[in-house]
């Protein structure tokens, strides 16, 4: 229904005459900022480090090689591969072989050599390992032994917790249409602050799981309301802008995480550190007001009539429109719409079966998870890729947050001046076209690797950031926060499915790069089917929807007054009369 009343809130003048959305917007996305760190805080957290088995006694001499020392720390900076080995001898004269999943004694041996092709005896890693402490003091694959046998692990930690996320996009983005925005946003932004620092206390291996687990529903579901929140809330000139900035405060979280990961070296206290960020909105969250879309959706007439008031408030208009004013002017129209067959004295209950409702909004909706999936999954798979850049992993980390920053502002030009399906579509084929050069560019060509690498990261970051505004205008206020949701559960498996594609380098070098450049190409040129969104109010209904794109107008096609956006054109004039006059 309340299409156009995001259209009274222009941007040039959102800090000068629209105070409130401005404190509300702020408030809102600061927290995405904690999104992002949960999101990437394993890249640290579940660092593995060279590593060997433990003996079973005081070692008094160490063979590397050519190199011989009474520190095993000193040996570290010559260990180069896994299958190294070191010797070292014990106070009781044994010496020792040191694998890093196995051991052996050597039968005989009386001095230490590094070559020996003598009698040994092997045994298993029971007295733990020795890990090379230099640059963490403590992961969770130090913590709980994740190596060896136990080493997938530590290779689930981020899939699960993608899977969580996977959870949460589903059921808060359909809980937020349900019991409205602000209630999920209480909820999960307490729920990240709680969980985020229960992780840090966790005694093994399976509770840290379960609760990073219960961390990434909670960080999904916030993410994915959040979008809707700010959507809803700031005007047609804005909103762009406005959404494009959520996805860089969870930049900046990314690039948090690489500066904490650099300060401090011990996971729990490093995770403490992060969750911390999370504690100024939860302070303030309960302050968020509902949005006067779901209020009016679900015919809570007066309630939306305070928070529009609360905003003329603050927005220092002198004559707040009245909302049962505005109303009234629609009766045509709901008598129209009655005289349809058409019966609204029952609030209908929204399921993921409506975006299926028919055959324009069932192809909307296959194309829009699809562009979903395949921008997480090229999101990752460069990502992944990035981290074998060498030097410095903590700045090439921050490198790959700050990457994003200007797409998101490239994104946001291309989508206010050409359109969102205009902008959209030649990045996603640009991105498959830039997987095409990788393949072309020969290993030794490092540097021209790292910048093909970058590139493509620029290229899916502006269709990644730009689906989200994208989808949430394609799909009605009743279903909206649904349809992000479920789009969200589509990125996620992308997510979960990017790590076993790299995987996919055993097979060809160039295999992850194959996969992200076809499905890159087939969504790009699906979208071009998708209607474009520029300047239209959102609609309300999912008849509103289905129309997008088309020229339709009738009576029996325009939904009843608590649904229609004409209501809002009333709204939009109203505001800008008063802030005419005031002036």
């Amino acid at each position: 229904m309340y299409g156009n009343l995001s259209g009274i809130f222009p941007y040039k003048l959102f800090f000068s005459h629209y105070r409130f959305q401005a404190c509300v917007y702020f408030a809102s996305v600061f927290q995405a900022i904690s999104c992002g760190i949960h999101y990437l805080a394993s890249v640290f957290m579940a660092v593995t480090p060279k590593f060997v088995c433990s003996v079973p006694g005081n070692v008094t001499s160490i063979l590397f090689s050519n190199s011989s020392s009474s520190r095993i720390e000193d040996i570290w900076t010559l260990w180069t591969s896994t299958k190294n080995y070191i010797v070292v001898q014990l106070e009781n004269g044994e010496i020792w072989e040191l694998d890093q999943c196995s051991r052996s004694k050597r039968e005989g041996s009386l001095y230490p050599a590094y070559e020996y092709s003598g009698n040994k005896s092997v045994f298993s890693c029971s007295d733990g390992y020795i890990y090379d402490q230099t640059k963490w003091k403590s992961t969770i694959v130090t913590e709980w032994d994740l190596v060896c046998h136990r080493e997938w692990l530590a290779k689930l930690t981020q899939p699960t917790f993608m899977l969580g996320v996977l959870f949460g996009a589903v059921i808060f983005g359909d809980m937020a249409d349900r019991v409205g925005r602000r209630y999920i946003m209480w909820f999960t932004s307490t729920g990240q602050f709680l969980f985020g620092i229960a992780v840090a206390f966790t005694f093994d291996y399976y509770s840290f799981v379960i609760i990073r687990f219960l961390l990434a529903m909670v960080s999904s579901g916030y993410l994915v309301v959040v979008f809707v929140y700010v959507t809803e809330y700031v005007g047609i000139k804005a909103r762009t802008w406005a959404s494009m900035h959520v996805h860089a405060f969870f930049a900046v979280g990314i690039m948090a995480v690489a500066l904490v990961g650099f300060l401090v070296r011990t996971w729990w206290i490093y995770q403490i550190f992060l969750s911390v960020t999370t504690l100024p909105f939860v302070l303030c969250c309960w302050l968020l007001p509902e949005t006067p879309f779901w209020l009016l959706s679900e015919g809570r007439y007066e309630e939306a009539q305070k928070v529009v008031n609360i905003m003329a408030r603050w927005n220092k208009v002198s004559t707040p429109c009245k909302i049962s004013e505005l109303c009234s002017v629609q009766q045509d129209d709901l008598v129209c719409y009655r005289t349809g067959g058409n019966d609204i004295s029952t609030a209908k209950k929204h399921s993921i079966l409506d975006l299926f409702y028919n055959w324009h909004i069932a192809r909307r909706t296959i194309t829009v998870w699809l562009i979903w999936f395949t921008g997480s999954l090229g999101y990752y798979v460069f990502s992944l890729s990035s981290v074998n850049l060498g030097g410095n992993e903590y700045l090439n980390l921050f490198l790959i947050g700050a990457v994003e920053l200007p797409a998101y502002v490239v994104a946001c030009i291309g989508m206010d001046k050409l359109g969102r399906r205009n902008t959209l579509t030649p990045f996603l084929i640009s991105s498959a076209v830039i997987c095409a050069l990788i393949m072309l560019i020969p290993q030794d060509f490092s540097i021209l690797s790292v910048l093909a690498n970058m590139a493509g990261k620029f290229a899916i970051g502006v269709a990644f950031g730009l689906i989200y505004l994208y989808t949430a205008e394609l799909y009605p206020t009743v279903v909206r926060s649904l349809a992000v949701g479920s789009g969200s559960m589509m990125c996620r498996v992308g997510s979960i499915v990017a790590p076993f594609c790299v995987y996919l380098t055993s097979v060809w070098i160039f295999m992850p790069q194959l996969l992200v450049g076809i499905m890159a190409f087939l969504s790009g040129m699906l979208t071009l089917m998708l209607p474009e969104t520029l300047g239209k109010p959102l609609t309300n209904t999912l008849a509103e929807a289905a129309e997008l794109g088309t020229n339709k107008n009738s009576c029996l096609g325009k939904s009843p007054p608590a649904q229609s956006g004409a209501v809002l054109e009333k709204l939009e004039m109203h505001s800008q009369e008063s802030h005419g006059t005031d002036e």
